[in-house]
């Protein structure tokens, strides 16, 4: 990898690609909270980008640059035109998955999987790169199954980077394919982020960026110390209010907006113009169930989005009276 590609690429916070999760209106609210951190797609197939509704699948708002395309597969001819599809389209990253552990993942030889094939997923790297001009990354796991993390995590490193990867994303925990489920494989391997601090000091010029389990800020800029960037996944989602201390905590900056409140206001003419497009409210709603974590009212507020943001015709107005019943919550203790 030319010292070019490896000084250039910088992603000191991201936001992790999460299926069924991290569509285009939920990164669209991501930027809201955060305009520092990078953004990813869920991950999409070689297959569906080359042969499907490439408009509905790539499409995005311009808003959410910096984002990334996570690409799943495994043939180096397919992924290069898909990567380069992704280049067209606009997208800052092309990120290949090589830690998925589903099942479908498993099937259609992708994913975690490829950690096996070492050889195979440094060519596919290869072929990427030579197809685009921007960033190609490759997000991992430390091993699976039996595999020795130490050797296993190295041999796949030390690959794709020869091939001209950008950036490493390490899961730090194990995929085991045989004997747990892709949710299990969330929570039940142990974490080791000591394997990904020993990644960065034996690879010191690559830009090495840590994922898993990491419940917030505070923890991000302890990984700081030893990496990169660090990627939060679950965490960023579920509780999205997390995300308004990024700017402020790792860059100094000041947030897009200083409340959720806020925030949402400045969603709104996105919400209108996508419901005047045909998308139904609750597909974008159902992104903020998180955002009042822990705030008096903040049950009240999933409710009421749970029951009116799936009704036909359901206009922002649901969001507005939403947001209303934890400000009137406040507000009374205020009182109080």
């Amino acid at each position: 990898m030319t010292d070019k590609s490896t000084k250039s690429y910088q992603a000191i916070f991201s936001i992790a690609p999460m299926m069924d999760w991290t569509d285009t209106h939920c990164r669209v609210f991501h930027r809201l909270l955060t305009r520092r951190a990078r953004l990813y797609t869920e991950m999409l197939t070689t297959g569906a980008v080359i042969h499907g509704d490439r408009r509905r699948l790539l499409a995005f708002d311009a808003s959410e640059h910096p984002v990334a395309l996570q690409l799943g597969g495994s043939e180096p001819r397919d992924l290069a035109e898909a990567a380069r599809i992704g280049e067209d389209f606009g997208y800052d990253e092309i990120n290949l998955n090589v830690g998925c552990p589903s099942d479908r993942v498993k099937e259609g030889r992708f994913g975690a999987c490829l950690m096996a094939e070492p050889e195979l997923v440094a060519s596919c790297v290869a072929a990427m790169k030579r197809a685009v001009r921007i960033p190609v990354t490759v997000k991992c796991r430390i091993g699976i199954d039996d595999q020795d993390p130490e050797a296993a995590l190295d041999i796949l490193a030390r690959g794709v980077v020869e091939a001209g990867a950008d950036a490493l994303i390490v899961h730090a925990r194990k995929a085991w394919l045989n004997g747990l489920s892709p949710k299990e494989n969330r929570d039940v391997p142990p974490l080791d982020y000591d394997r990904v601090y020993r990644l960065k000091r034996a690879m010191p010029d690559v830009p090495v960026i840590i994922n898993g389990g990491i419940a917030g800020i505070e923890e991000a800029r302890a990984h700081l110390a030893h990496v990169d960037g660090v990627m939060l996944g679950r965490a960023a989602y579920q509780e999205p209010w997390r995300l308004l201390a990024v700017d402020p905590e790792l860059f100094g900056e000041a947030a897009p907006h200083q409340t959720m409140k806020q925030a949402f206001e400045a969603m709104m003419p996105y919400i209108e113009r996508e419901l005047a497009r045909g998308t139904r409210l609750h597909a974008i709603t159902r992104h903020f169930v998180g955002a009042y974590f822990g705030v008096p009212g903040a049950r009240a507020f999933r409710r009421h989005l749970a029951e009116h943001g799936v009704k036909p015709g359901a206009g922002v107005e649901v969001l507005q009276e939403a947001i209303a019943l934890v400000e009137n919550r406040a507000e009374a203790q205020i009182a109080a």
